[in-house]
């Protein structure tokens, strides 16, 4: 097959089919479990609302799954709609830490020392928007920070749609 015949996939973007899956309440994940994680983020995710005792369970059940229990959660307080210091999900305590990162991240512990940081994309965020921030922090070249993520893919708010698209 020539170069010429091969599908062009815009760079930094997801394949089609996932870009009409990812919806609010996704979580985007690359976990590399190993000590060489290089990227500033190990995943994205877009939570539908800042209410975190409806939003976390979900999250950690997922990663619960890929990663085994997980014991502490690392929040910015001021971003969520009360933050309790624990919460019980699938039967296990997760602890909730208030911690000064920012709204636009999350820290999951694994065990006492294995970090995860993800992106949190804000629930208000317009879809395509989402989307490329959430595939952009799943990169494992990424050394955008989470904040500056999200500023890229979001329009001027004077701004037309196809102006943002070009």
């Amino acid at each position: 097959m020539a170069d010429s015949d091969t599908p062009s996939t815009p760079p930094l973007l997801l394949p089609d089919a996932i870009h009409q899956a990812i919806q609010p309440g996704t979580a985007l994940l690359r976990l590399e479990t190993t000590q060489s994680r290089e990227g500033l983020l190990d995943g994205a995710w877009w939570p539908r609302t800042r209410d975190i005792e409806i939003e976390l369970p979900a999250l950690i059940s997922v990663l619960t799954g890929h990663l085994g229990p997980i014991t502490r959660v690392g929040l910015d307080a001021s971003a969520w709609n009360g933050l309790p210091t624990r919460l019980v999900i699938d039967g296990q305590v997760v602890h909730l830490v208030s911690d000064p990162i920012g709204d636009d991240t999350v820290l999951i512990t694994r065990g006492h020392n294995d970090h995860f940081a993800l992106l949190v994309v804000p629930p208000d965020t317009t879809p395509d928007a989402a989307r490329q921030a959430m595939a952009r922090a799943v990169r494992a070249d990424n050394i955008t920070q989470a904040a500056q993520l999200l500023v890229a893919v979001t329009p001027d708010p004077g701004e037309s749609p196809a102006d943002a698209a070009g």
